[in-house]
């Protein structure tokens, strides 16, 4: 068994890894910091000020989210490569669900962007009047905000494929692959809650996101730190190789 046989399962795990850091940071920033400060639900008047006296920070948002989607393709690519010995199609399905949270969010960015247009004269809706042009900016980032809860049901159902490979696998903490399963079942609860029961959902939301957060940092820092586990990596790629 050459080291470089046991050693590409780590590089390919750490290249996950900081392609995850990257998503959070660029992702946390639009979606996290920036949106919420920006949008002010029910008032018209109110958000379209924030996206005039903001516009800088707004359009260095829409870099983030297009930039954060992009590091979230090549993370699904690179675990792709890392784990599609343990079942292809289940890792394909992994790809797919990825793949379309982010193409969705990255539609979603262009709500925001028509938004700002309005709100800084860039597109000429004088003939409407200030009320109503402050109106169809608040209506484009409420669409907006709708859809990065869209885009959630795939964020959450990425997850399972994920967790069901990294159990298989051997290469990650059986926890860690379990905490991946309840943060699925946490993204799909909050989502259906909005939906369903969206008077309660606005003072329940931010619990639902604790158990992510909780797993997608603890796949971060195991990407980053360890890798995989270099024995049962070994033994993986083995098998691989003797089926292929």
């Amino acid at each position: 068994m050459s080291i470089n046989t046991v050693n590409s399962p780590k590089r390919l795990a750490r290249i996950a890894g900081v392609f995850y850091l990257l998503l959070g940071v660029f992702g946390g920033f639009a979606q996290g910091f920036l949106y919420p400060k920006i949008f002010v639900a029910g008032d018209a008047a109110a958000t379209a000020a924030n996206l005039t006296s903001n516009a800088g920070l707004v359009r260095a948002g829409v870099v983030a989210d297009l930039v954060g989607q992009t590091f979230f393709v090549l993370l699904a690519l690179s675990l792709y490569a890392l784990l599609r010995q343990v079942n292809i199609g289940v890792a394909r399905a992994m790809v797919v669900f990825v793949v379309l949270a982010a193409a969705v969010t990255c539609l979603n960015v262009v709500f925001e962007i028509e938004g700002l247009q309005i709100a800084t004269g860039a597109v000429d809706t004088t003939s409407m009047g200030s009320e109503a042009s402050n109106a169809l900016v608040l209506v484009l980032l409420d669409i907006q905000r709708h859809g990065i809860f869209v885009a959630q049901l795939f964020f959450g159902l990425w997850l399972t494929p994920l967790a069901y490979l990294t159990y298989k696998s051997g290469q990650f903490p059986k926890v860690l692959s379990g905490i991946l399963v309840l943060a699925t079942i946490s993204y799909m609860i909050d989502l259906f809650v909005l939906f369903l029961l969206p008077e309660v959902s606005a003072s329940i939301h931010s619990y639902f996101g604790i158990v992510p957060a909780i797993a997608e940092i603890g796949m971060v820092l195991f990407l980053l730190i360890v890798g995989v586990s270099t024995r049962n990596a070994a033994l993986v790629t083995e098998k691989h190789y003797e089926r292929v």
